[in-house]
This record gives C-alpha cells, sequence and structure tokens, in this order.
C-alpha cells in the first residue's frame, strides 16, 4: 500500500496560491453583459485613398444612399426578430448585388480578365463559419458561404469545388457578364498598361467596348482596393460578422487575401466581438487583425475601440498595411477604425439615427 505524507499547513497554503495564480492565468474573461436589448449593425464598403477634392457630389450621394440601403435591409431582418447570421447573409447580399462596390456585380478583375470573388461569414453563438475564395460564377458568394458553414463539415471552399458544391445545393449561378462593369474594365485596362501587362480579352456576353469610353471619377477602389462587410447583434445578444470582395485590381491568379480567412479578415465570438476587415490582405492575414482585436477585448480588457485602434492605428500602420475594420461588441458598442484617407461605412443601433460617412473627417 502505497503512503501519503501529509504536507505542512504552510505548504499547502503556498501549493493553493501558486494554483489559484496559474488559473487565473488562463482564465478566459465573461462576456460582457447586454446593456441593451436591442440590435445593433455597422457596415463597411471598403477603405482606400477617398478625398472630397476629387469625389464628385453626385458619387458621394450614391455611395451614401447605397450604405443606407444596407442599413435598411439589415435593420428589417433584425426588427423582425431576425438572427444576427440572417441580417448579416442579407446585408452582404445587398452590397454584392450594387454595382458601386468591389464585391459581386461590379468586383474588380484579374490580370486574366475575371472576376475571382472571396466571401466569409461567421456565427458568433456557436463559432461556426464558411469561406469561399476564387469563385466565378455564383452571384452571391456570401451565400455559398453560409452553404459551406450549413451544409457541409467544411470552414472553406475554393475554385471549381466550391462552384460545384453551391450547384448541388441550389446556390444561385450567374454568367461572367452579370458581374461585369465597364468602369471596372476601364480600371483594369489603366492598371494593365502602367505594369506593361497585356490586356486581355472582355469576358463573355458583355459586348464590345463603347467608343468613347465614358468619363467616370476615379473611384477610390480603382486605385486602391475595396471589400464590403458587416457585423451585427440582434436582440438576443448573439453576433455575427460577413465580408465578401473582389479582391485588388489585376491581382495575379489565385491570390487569395484575408476576406476568406478566419481571424484574420472575419470573425465572431458572443464571448469577445464580431469584425469585418476591408484593406491589404496580406497584411491582415500576418497580423490576424480580426481576432487579434477581439483577443484584446477578452485577455488585455481593452475596450472595443481602444482594441481596434491599437491593432490599425499602431501594429498594421507600423507593418506597412492599410485598411480598416468595423467592429461589434456583446453588449452592443459599435465601433471602426482605419487608417486610409477614407472607409465607406455605416452604423445603426435599435432606436437610433443611423451614421454615415466617406472621409476621415466625418464622425
Amino acid at each position: 500500500m502505497t503512503s501519503h505524507r501529509r504536507a505542512p499547513p504552510a505548504a499547502i497554503l503556498l501549493l493553493s496560491l501558486a494554483l489559484a495564480g496559474c488559473t487565473a492565468s488562463r482564465q478566459v474573461a465573461p462576456a460582457a453583459q447586454a446593456t441593451t436589448s436591442g440590435w445593433a449593425l455597422a457596415i463597411h464598403g471598403g477603405a482606400g485613398v477617398m478625398d472630397r477634392e476629387t469625389m464628385s457630389a453626385d458619387t458621394q450621394a450614391a455611395y451614401r444612399a447605397a450604405l443606407q440601403a444596407a442599413l435598411d435591409k439589415g435593420a428589417s431582418v433584425l426588427n423582425q426578430g431576425g438572427s444576427a447570421l440572417d441580417a448579416a447573409e442579407n446585408v452582404v447580399r445587398t452590397l454584392e448585388d450594387d454595382p458601386l462596390f468591389n464585391a459581386g456585380r461590379g468586383a474588380v478583375f484579374t490580370a486574366a480578365g475575371r472576376n475571382e470573388l472571396d466571401a466569409a461569414i461567421m456565427d458568433g453563438a456557436t463559432v461556426k463559419a464558411g469561406a469561399v475564395a476564387g469563385i466565378t460564377g455564383t452571384r452571391n458568394p456570401i451565400s455559398l458561404a453560409r452553404a459551406v458553414m450549413e451544409k457541409s463539415p467544411h470552414v472553406m471552399l475554393i475554385g471549381a469545388g466550391a462552384e460545384t458544391f453551391g450547384q448541388q445545393n441550389g446556390v444561385e449561378q450567374a454568367a461572367p457578364a452579370w458581374f461585369f462593369t465597364e468602369r471596372r474594365w476601364q480600371s483594369l485596362k489603366r492598371t494593365l498598361a502602367e505594369r506593361g501587362l497585356p490586356v486581355p480579352a472582355r469576358p463573355p456576353g458583355v459586348g464590345p467596348e463603347p467608343v468613347p469610353v465614358a468619363k467616370t471619377d476615379q473611384m477610390p477602389e480603382d486605385r486602391k482596393f475595396g471589400t464590403v462587410g458587416v457585423v451585427v447583434r440582434d436582440r438576443a445578444g448573439h453576433l455575427a460578422a460577413a465580408t465578401s470582395t473582389g479582391g485588388t485590381t489585376a491581382k495575379l491568379w489565385g491570390r487569395v487575401g484575408d476576406v476568406p480567412i478566419i481571424g484574420a479578415g472575419t470573425y465572431a465570438n458572443d464571448e469577445s466581438c464580431a469584425v469585418s476587415a476591408t484593406g491589404t490582405g496580406e497584411y491582415f492575414i500576418r497580423l490576424g487583425v480580426a481576432r487579434e482585436i477581439c483577443n484584446l477585448v477578452t485577455y488585455k480588457g481593452l475596450s472595443l475601440q481602444q482594441a481596434a485602434d491599437e491593432v490599425i492605428q499602431k501594429r498594421l500602420t507600423a507593418l506597412g498595411g492599410d485598411g480598416g475594420i468595423i467592429a461589434v461588441a456583446p453588449d452592443g458598442t459599435l465601433a471602426w477604425s482605419f487608417n486610409t484617407s477614407g472607409m465607406y461605412r455605416a452604423r445603426q443601433s435599435e432606436g437610433q439615427a443611423p451614421v454615415i460617412g466617406i472621409f476621415r473627417n466625418e464622425p
């Protein structure tokens, strides 16, 4: 029989204190208690070089109206008691269908002259996620991402396999002509000319190039980058995030940015926060931006805005990256942060007036 020596009382006390300290150092902070039963959501439509002097009043008005329409779509779902996940998908579908934004219809072109789309969605209540990359024939990539989350055992599907999965699960398809916009094509031609690269043939079904080509504003996404995204808190206190993008103009074949990388461009967890990002994806991937913001809230006790600014204004900027994020906390607190001259953005909480901005010196 094995004998056990009783430890001296002092030793027991020291051991207990040591174990308690060890446990405390690993303890995850509890989720913040909701301060309201109302919903909250924030939207972004891409960050980049945005100057009042070079953007016409009509263009500004068009983007503000589009952001308001997306807010209205999300509010409609949430006012009917819909889930954060349903609101997130519907908001992003609205933005994907709007040719003003670099997602879905109106997405930028690759160097090969194709629209290659990425999207991700995440449910904060279950921490389940779905993501797709390199999509060319799905009308709303965000709906395909949700199908991956709910109807497959996987988190991410790419390319032809993802498209086949979508077709088998009734996700709506679209021909290349659906995604085409002339201003994005002209942006591709300018970029390829600057790089000394050949211009590919126009996509099938879009018709010949108009002569003369209409002159349009130099949209910030043409000169930089763009993505659309939303973060939501529903009346039940659950969070969701969804993001969708066409990537960068004249990107190389096969390039994938941060959007479908869970924890980089998209993340949601009811215990911490939900984040959707936009920017130069390679930097967001390296920093794990979306998850890091939530980690700072959970483990460091920073406020949502403090955490967003720490990652975007300090860490991302120090690394040489640019872009921004939107975020929501479990209590419905909303935040955004960006280090570019502008970011299309909007936010609204239940019972409050919406806030919509484009340039840095706005709310």
